[in-house]
Parts: structure tokens; sequence; C-alpha cells
């Protein structure tokens, strides 16, 4: 099994690509090893001294560290990690546990077109960096968002968020004032 790695935005996540799907429908963020419990995956990545954050996309994982450990000390055992999960036929989910899906279903036709754009030019492009965007609310002309994966915490996804989402959905929704990023 080979399993690639790319940088990402953000110095202390890396994305590992492992040539199978992760997630089909949706995705999981795990910020504490507790709440890890739900993802044989991610105990794994989690049982590596100095992660502290998992993302599991579609045909990808983000793995944030501590700023104390190095890469070169701590990709080997992320990359054994994954390997050993995939090698022991164990479900990334456990069962009962559903991935976090964006709906594009809204009555409002603003909230519609907003979800529409994010889910088809906004999240593909974050994905590449090993990261996601959701949709929180549209209130007034602000569109709220939560930056997640390498995204979250990253250096530069304050420009991601103003200079790309916010003009994109600006240029195609008139109502959209500004774009803000929630916790």
């Amino acid at each position: 099994m080979f399993i690639e790695t790319q940088p990402t935005p953000n110095p202390a996540t890396l994305k590992f690509l492992p040539g199978r799907p992760v997630l089909p429908r949706g995705a999981a963020e795990f910020t504490d090893p507790r709440d890890a419990a739900v993802s044989p995956l991610a105990e794994r990545i989690f049982a590596v001294e100095g992660v502290t954050g998992v993302y599991l996309g579609a045909d990808f994982v983000s793995v944030t560290k501590r700023e104390d450990v190095p890469w070169h000390e701590l990709k080997p055992a992320v990359l054994g990690a994954i390997m050993e999960h995939y090698l022991s036929g164990d479900p990334v989910l456990r069962e009962g546990y559903e991935a976090e899906t964006s709906s594009s279903e809204d009555a409002d036709p603003v909230v519609a077109r907003i979800k529409e754009l994010i889910e088809t030019r906004v999240r593909p492009a974050v994905a590449r960096d090993g990261g996601d965007v959701v949709f929180r609310g549209f209130e007034r002309g602000i569109v709220y968002l939560q930056m997640r994966g390498a995204c979250s915490g990253c250096p530069s996804s304050v420009m991601t968020l103003k200079a790309g989402i916010e003009n994109l959905l600006r240029y195609y929704v008139p109502e959209v004032v500004e774009v803000r990023a929630v916790g």
C-alpha cells in the first residue's frame, strides 16, 4: 500500500492520501482523542504521540500536530497507523455513526444558492489543501462558515475566506455582503 503525503498551507497539518476511499459521503473531524472513539482510523492516528487533530475527507486524511513535534519524527508513525488501519479491515467509522454531510436543500433560495456554490466550487478547492469549509448560517447579508481540517487555524485561512470565498459569493449572490468564520 502506498500512501502519498502532501503539505498543506497550514504547517502544522499534513494531508495523507491512502489511494482508497476514506469517507464515501461527508466528512468527520476530531480534535480530541476521546471523540475519536467512533472512528478506528482516527483512534489509531491519535495513538501517535503529538497528534492534535484528525480530519477525514472523501479520499484523504488530514493530520494536525503539536508545534513542538517535527514532522520528520511524526510522519512515519502516522503513515504506519493509516496503513495498519487499512490492513486490519476495520471500518473508518463505527456502525451507527454518520459522517457530517452538507445538504443544499433549503427553503430560502439565497441560502440554497450559497450552499450550492460552497458545495460545487469552494469545498473541492479547499479539499485539495486537506481542509473543508462548512456552511453555518446566513443572516443580514453575512455568511457564517466554519473552516475545518487543515484550514482550521491555518495562517492563510483568513485570506481564503476574504479574498477567495467572500469574493466568489458576493459575485454570484448579490445579497452576500460579508463572510465570517465561526469556531
